[in-house]
């Protein structure tokens, strides 16, 4: 064993490392399991720009109260460097194991340091943290949540005074304080047991819910179609948080014939049968759908653990359902909206669509259909919200948001994904269309012929070994420096630096106008036929993650089939082309 590993160890077989955890380090030991220990200890958990996230377990690698007390002190020595203890923070969590010590360990610490608490008794979204952050006027929140990550996962998401994760320059100023807590003896905490009775904690569950669900319920554009609906909705929130909020909001909304997969509403940290409890793939919607197949359900709805992305499952004029990606449920959704404000005469001046980079270009096509202009960001929600944020100084009015991985929001109110919001939604468009008497593959095909067809999808390439991640760093040089001009079929046209901003057009052999991002390892490549790659690093890990797009519009006498054909073709030959020829 490592010298350095071995000391941390013997650290952590002692007090002030509780019994439960001196054991579990113990038992490591005599079954001589040094891989285990090496990989416990070998580094520390890292606290980036998203918090934490890591399997729960003793050991400095690890989601423990450990990890979260140092955390949450760094948190709490930013915010009194800030002047902001009265202001509070606000703290929610899951159903994931360990949730609800973790959140308590978090409450510990803020009240140690004089900070107020504002607490989520009950498990609660993701979604509501943001809204109570801006509702309740508090400086932070804390979110204990792995998202949709396995059982074995936690973490801890941080959210700032606007609502939104943690943006620059708030992200690096606390991730450099909580750096700077080098020892457990380094935190204040107070014993769990007498947390409830402090004067700076205060539940808020029964303060928040009725307040955000009222606000939900403002974004129903039909709510007498909804009413007079007949559709089956079928929801399951996959043993999360969306249990009680989402049958709320669709009950309010005006939906009357809602089926909860019982055996899915009950929280459980363990996922039964959804190891894996990410609605976009068909694996965690199983249950559900033979669910919806038993109610003959029009729509089956599905959220993850912390209710900020959903699944959908559409049923299809032919009765068979079908699994939308994170872009048809994006399209669908804005399509919907924007064609309801315009009937109603209710588009305000000014309207903002928000998307990442790595989305679909199809919303921009449906939004300038509506002479509604798209901004895209880089991925991850905390720069969907920054330009909220932005709007609300320049006179702009935001309409919705959207990433490909299941991430959507309408309104203002909250500042992260919101799968309350968007299972609502979703749920109205498919009643709005059963009224005109389409079903949902028939919106998509009017879609495609009115804008064209689009076509995305991923492939994540790890680099093994400790040097995974220098050789990862070396292929993106690489490509900045010499970039693959083309591939057997198609020519580079253009290519997008992130990193240094800089663009570079190469059929006019010039210089061009870089994108306006933050500063961000990515390389946008564009080749001809619409195709564009777009490559983009963890940074974390020793992976890079490679985003195919291609797109084309339908052409006299072709049919929509032949269309999606020659856009899948084309999607195929330019991914096999690029990865057969790619060495990290």
């Amino acid at each position: 064993m490592e010298p350095g590993v071995q000391k941390l160890v013997e650290e952590w077989l002692n007090p002030p490392y509780d019994e439960e955890t001196r054991n579990e380090i113990k038992k490591l030991l005599e079954a001589g399991n040094e891989k285990e220990l090496e990989d416990r200890f070998y580094t520390e958990l890292e606290f980036g720009t998203g918090g934490l996230r890591g399997i729960i377990g003793a050991g400095t690698n690890r989601m423990n109260i450990y990890s979260v007390r140092k955390a949450t002190q760094g948190l709490a020595n930013f915010i009194i460097k800030k002047g902001a203890k009265a202001k509070g923070v606000v703290i929610g969590r899951d159903s994931r194991l360990f949730s609800d010590r973790f959140a308590l360990e978090t409450a510990s610490v803020l009240l140690a340091n004089g900070i107020k608490v504002f607490y989520f008794e009950d498990i609660h979204p993701t979604p509501l943290v943001s809204y109570a952050v801006r509702k309740l006027g508090a400086v932070a929140g804390v979110m204990i949540t792995a998202s949709h990550n396995p059982k074995e996962y936690n973490g801890y998401k941080v959210f700032w005074s606007d609502g939104g994760q943690v943006v620059p320059p708030e992200d690096k100023e606390i991730i450099e304080e909580v750096k700077k807590i080098k020892s457990i003896n380094d935190v204040k905490t107070l014993p769990v047991e007498i947390l409830k009775s402090h004067f700076l904690f205060e539940i808020i569950d029964s303060k928040i819910d009725p307040l955000y669900l009222e606000e939900v319920k403002t974004l129903s554009l039909n709510t007498q179609i909804n009413s007079n609906s007949d559709i089956k909705i079928c929801y399951t929130p996959l043993y999360g948080t969306g249990y009680k909020l989402i049958p709320s909001s669709l009950k309010n909304f005006g939906f009357k014939n809602v089926f909860i997969v019982e055996k899915q509403a009950i929280p459980d940290g363990n996922f039964p049968d959804a190891p894996y409890p990410n609605p976009e793939i068909p694996e965690a919607m199983q249950t559900g759908l033979k669910y919806a197949q038993e109610k003959g359900g029009d729509v089956l709805l599905a959220s993850d653990p912390d209710a900020d992305r959903i699944g959908v499952m559409i049923k299809n004029r032919d009765g068979s359902y079908e699994l939308l990606n994170g872009n048809q449920i994006g399209c669908l959704l804005l399509y919907y909206l924007l064609t309801s404000l315009r009937e109603k005469n209710k588009l305000p001046a000014n309207p903002k669509v928000v998307t990442t980079i790595v989305t679909t270009r199809l919303l921009i096509e449906i939004a300038k259909d509506f002479n509604v202009s798209v901004d895209e960001v880089l991925t991850g929600f905390k720069w969907i919200a920054q330009k909220i944020k932005q709007y609300e100084t320049s006179g702009k009015n935001f309409i919705f948001g959207c990433e490909e991985s299941h991430g959507y929001l309408a309104g203002t109110f909250v500042r992260d994904k919101d799968a309350i919001i968007a299972s609502s939604l979703f749920a109205e468009l498919v009643a709005y269309y059963k009224n005109k008497g389409k079903t949902m593959d028939e919106v998509l095909e009017e879609i495609y012929l009115k804008y064209g067809y689009f076509k995305e999808s991923q492939k994540s390439i790890e680099a093994a070994g400790k040097e995974g991640l220098e050789k990862i760093k070396n292929f993106m040089e690489k490509l900045r420096k010499e970039p693959l001009k083309n591939t057997k079929s198609f020519k580079l046209v253009s290519i997008y630096d992130i990193k240094n901003k800089k663009a570079f057009n190469f059929e006019k052999n010039c210089e061009i106008e870089p994108l306006d991002l933050p500063v961000s390892d990515v390389v946008i490549m564009n080749f001809t036929d619409n195709c564009s790659i777009i490559a983009r690093p963890s940074g974390t890990e020793p992976k890079i993650k490679f985003y195919f797009s291609t797109s084309g519009k339908i052409k006299d006498g072709e049919s929509l089939k032949e269309l999606k054909e020659r856009i899948e073709n084309f999607h195929i030959t330019l991914r096999n082309e690029f990865l057969e020829n790619l060495i990290l």
